[in-house]
């Protein structure tokens, strides 16, 4: 028999913290004044990706992965777990790990150190909530700039801007969307790789043969802007392909420069828009993780893989997905 993990995801209000509680409107899929603990089950045995047909019909249990010994790992009192770039009815999305009282976690050091524990493909330090000041790791190096974690940390503050290390970025929240406008510039480098076809990008295997960081994408509906993309970062740090990038679709829209609606993933969706002068702004839908309450038999389980850290201790899954809904 397989062992189960029992994982669980914690949010309560931080004793003394200083921040907006995000006050427009609801997540996907209900209101963002989510329980303050929601305990998530996930077994060991996960399928792998298919991209060819529908997913596979999960086993009970096999909900979206989220935080494993959070007391110890220092970050019990203030992580937030997101999914941002959901699709419109809330399924998809990049995972996020956003630490609201970093005060454990003072130095670049220990925050890296988290970070590779935690396992996402990218987690987010909030140093000053009221001015949106946010330090960003992936769990092998710190960023300047990052697309899904302003996006999901300005909905989740409620900010009009957000202060990463690259520089302010405005956001701003329309309807279920929540906006960030930045500059192509500060983007990291992506090799932004164009293929015949979305069955082309679909084909690939995770990751495709190669180093460095590849976006992969085609053409849906080239008149319409609709643009099919994966992402694979194939930098060694166990983030097989990234599930939504706000980088890469920056860096895309200001190479063809006009706007975009980019289907990435298993379904996670991206809307951007040039400006003048190298800016585009990136926006998408945010929702918290997903209550231990969904019910398991209408979803699907994401392309989840589980890894060991060293002394044995479970690691987060990265790059996870919200399960999708069979038909």
């Amino acid at each position: 028999m397989a062992a189960v993990l029992r994982l669980s995801v914690i949010r309560p209000t931080v004793p003394g913290h200083v921040g907006r509680v995000p006050a427009h409107g609801h997540s996907a899929t209900g209101p963002r004044d989510a329980p303050a603990a929601e305990a998530l089950e996930l077994e060991d045995r996960l399928p792998e990706r298919d991209f060819a047909g529908k997913p596979p019909v999960p086993e009970p249990g096999c909900l979206n992965a989220c935080v494993n010994e959070l007391d110890a790992l220092g970050v019990s009192g203030g992580l937030d777990v997101l999914h941002v770039f959901c699709d419109g009815d809330g399924r998809h999305g990049n995972a996020l790990g956003v630490v609201r009282d970093p005060r454990r976690h003072p130095d670049r050091g220990s925050r890296q150190a988290l970070a590779a524990e935690l396992g996402f493909s990218e987690t987010v330090f909030v140093d000053d909530p009221e001015r949106g000041v946010v330090d960003i790791y992936t769990p092998t190096v710190r960023l300047p700039f990052a697309g899904h974690p302003l996006v999901g940390t300005a909905w989740l503050l409620d900010l009009e801007a957000v202060n990463p290390p690259a520089g302010e970025v405005w956001a701003r929240h329309d309807g279920e969307f929540t906006w960030i406008t930045a500059r192509a510039e500060w983007a990291p480098p992506r090799r932004l790789e164009q293929y015949a076809s979305p069955a082309e990008v679909d084909a690939l295997p995770a990751p495709p043969p190669g180093e460095g960081w590849l976006y992969a994408w085609a053409w849906e509906d080239e008149a319409a802007g609709r643009v099919r993309a994966r992402a694979f970062p194939r930098r060694g740090d166990g983030v097989v392909e990234d599930e939504a990038t706000g980088a890469a679709a920056l860096l895309l829209t200001d190479r063809l420069g006009r706007a975009l609606n980019i289907t990435q993933g298993r379904g996670s969706q991206i809307l951007t828009a040039p400006g003048p002068d190298g800016i585009v702004e990136i926006g998408g839908r945010v929702r918290l993780a997903t209550p231990a309450s969904a019910p398991a038999a209408t979803l699907a389980p994401a392309p989840v893989r589980m890894t060991l850290a060293r002394g044995g201790r479970a690691r987060l899954p990265h790059a996870v997905t919200m399960p999708g809904r069979t038909s």
